[in-house]
């Protein structure tokens, strides 16, 4: 066994000695020793609940011959840290959550571990970890929030609280009635209702084959969470026995299953930068332009919030991931499982329970998939589109361009109605090492569309946007403002278009006019800390947002 390098042998004394100080035994240190990684903390809806499942975890590895050790990392709450400084930190927490993984899975020599993880960087980052350890390991994710209710229709985080802002600024609702969608739009533990990037990344872990089927979508306060928590300790004692690594799992051919599951599912943009960031640790390169291939042969077949009206319960209800990809089968390939069966073994017995919310790909809600990479001269390198969420008005756009220098800037111009139909705003020094951290435009966009601009204006970033987000909302633009690039030198007025079907973000500027511009970057904020390292080591959005060391 690995651990014996922390358990055998006269030379190893102190060390069982120091197990022994903490109730261990030595029929205990004779077994594997398990980690089991749990995020919990209560400062997130997704985290809050996870005791029960981490217990049942430890249940399950001990049942079958492990001797389960628990130990945490952060995980920080998206939705808590939008729309200020905050922020910031979300993306490159997803660094420190594998870093903090690996040490302390190789630090102590551990045979394999588990983690039970929820929300939008920790269930990326702790892949990551496994990818980079390549030890014997499984995901169990949180489980979805379930939808809040308000006046007799379901809401969520977003439908509810955040465009609520936007409804009422612009006076159609009360301040009693926003008060009422704050008090609504949550109604208990998990990630939140929709496909957003949390709920996105679960699926697309059990798209990858590194969680039990249906984990994804079986709800945080549903009682089947515990149980496949339990079975998933059960199963990963079943992978250190036959000594099968992620490396194993987690191939080419799984991630592109998982993008296609993605695709299909109209996901969050931001597994643009957490898939490849996952790959990047397996030695396996995915190119940003891999996604739009994908897309433009898969079918977007679920109509999920934010953009369509269900939400993970009626995903779950429907069929659950397993019946997404039993629709689409002919296009995915048949890889290695946690389950030690085949993907399509997995799904030989899944069932579509509902068509209107799995469809069947002759008819799909569209006929390409969620994410569209756009170039041109404005983003040479690349830009995302959750082009599945973007009204068909708005596909093909010529705007005057409205520039921000952060978020803060352009949330304070929308709310003083600086903002005309048919506008482009765009957001920079918002990327990757600009901001630094990439943060989510959530708030801004969600408070257009809470003031009935949704539809009429397009807003581009270097930053990126929430699984929320809806409308034509052009994130990732690489590379970003604060490289000196074609987004730093936009001026007011500039008219800027864009053409989603064909894949094109172009500047409207001659050569001429844009030699003659000066770029003058405005000086970072960052003196010391986390955020200083991560500015300095952190790659473009087109290539996942990893460190470079």
């Amino acid at each position: 066994m690995r651990s014996d390098a922390v358990k055998k042998g006269v030379d190893r004394t102190p060390h069982r000695s120091l197990f022994k100080a903490m109730g261990y035994i030595n029929e205990d240190l004779e077994r594997p020793l398990i980690g089991v990684v749990n995020t919990f903390n209560e400062l997130a809806p997704g985290h809050v609940h996870l005791k029960s499942l981490t217990n049942a975890v430890k249940a399950g590895i001990y049942s079958e011959g492990g001797t389960p050790f628990e130990f945490g990392t952060i995980g920080i709450c998206d939705g808590i840290s939008m729309g200020h400084e905050g922020m910031k930190y979300s993306l490159p927490s997803r660094e420190i959550i594998a870093a903090s993984i690996e040490t302390m899975v190789e630090a102590h020599q551990l045979d394999g571990f588990a983690v039970i993880a929820s929300c939008d960087k920790i269930v990326p980052g702790s892949l990551m970890a496994i990818g980079r350890t390549n030890i014997p390991s499984i995901m169990i994710t949180g489980g979805p929030m379930m939808p809040g209710r308000h006046k007799g229709e379901n809401i969520d985080l977003i439908r509810g609280a955040f465009e609520g802002i936007g409804r009422y600024e612009s006076g159609e609702i009360t301040r009693d009635e926003l008060w009422e969608l704050e008090e609504n739009s949550c109604p208990g533990c998990g990630s939140c209702a929709g496909m957003f990037t949390a709920n996105t990344m679960a699926c697309v872990t059990e798209a990858i084959g590194m969680s039990l089927p249906y984990c994804a979508t079986i709800h945080a306060v549903d009682a089947k969470k515990i149980r496949i928590s339990k079975y998933s300790g059960m199963k990963l004692m079943e992978l250190v026995k036959e000594g099968i690594n992620p490396n194993e799992i987690m191939t080419q051919d799984a991630f592109e299953n998982a993008i296609i599951v993605d695709l299909a599912l109209g996901g969050s943009t931001n597994t643009a930068l957490h898939i490849p960031a996952i790959a990047h640790e397996l030695g396996i390169k995915l190119k940003l332009d891999l996604f739009d291939e994908l897309s433009r042969r898969t079918p977007h077949i679920c109509n999920m919030r934010p953009a369509g009206p269900y939400s993970l319960r009626d995903l779950e209800d429907a069929g659950g991931v397993p019946g997404v990809m039993k629709v689409l089968e002919e296009k995915l390939k048949d890889t290695k499982t946690v389950t030690g069966d085949s993907l399509k073994e997995n799904i030989s017995k899944a069932a579509v329970f509902n068509e209107d919310v799995i469809r069947p790909l002759n008819r799909p809600i569209h006929k390409e998939g969620g994410i569209a990479i756009l170039r041109g001269s404005l983003a040479p390198d690349g830009a995302v589109v959750k082009q599945t969420a973007v009204n068909e008005t708005m596909l093909e756009h010529k705007g005057l361009a409205r520039v921000y220098d952060s978020e803060e800037d352009a949330i304070q111009g929308i709310k003083s109605r600086e903002i005309k139909e048919g506008d482009i705003i765009v957001i920079r020094y918002e990327g990757p090492r600009g901001g630094p951290g990439m943060r989510e435009m959530l708030s801004p966009t969600s408070v257009l569309i809470g003031m009935g601009l949704g539809d009429k204006v397009a807003l581009i970033t270097d930053g990126r946007f929430s699984g929320g987000t809806r409308g034509p909302c052009i994130g990732h633009v690489s590379p970003e403002a604060a490289e000196g690039t074609p987004i730093a030198l936009v001026k007011n007025g500039d008219e800027i278009y864009l053409n989603i079907p064909e894949r094109k973000l172009e500047l409207l500027v001659d050569k001429a006019e844009m030699k003659k511009r000066t770029w003058n970057p405005p000086k970072s904020k960052i003196k010391k800390g986390y955020l200083k390292m991560y500015q300095k080591l952190v790659s473009s959005a087109s290539e996942g947002a990893i460190l470079r060391y």
